[in-house]
């Protein structure tokens, strides 16, 4: 079964968010900086240097 990458992160966070119950300011947080750093403006910028070598 192939379930599209979209729905499958829908699902996982609503779960979360149903069963853990973060505070809002941290879902924000996560949400802004997944998307700064999704961004091109910031792929080529200090972050991903950053976060390239402590994923490797």
């Amino acid at each position: 079964m192939d379930v599209p990458l979209w729905i499958a992160l829908l699902v996982v966070g609503y779960l979360g968010i149903k069963l853990f119950r973060p505070p809002v300011w941290l879902i924000c947080v996560l949400l802004l900086g997944g998307y700064l750093l999704a961004d091109s403006l910031f792929a080529d910028s200090l972050f991903a240097s950053v976060i390239d070598t402590a994923v490797k």
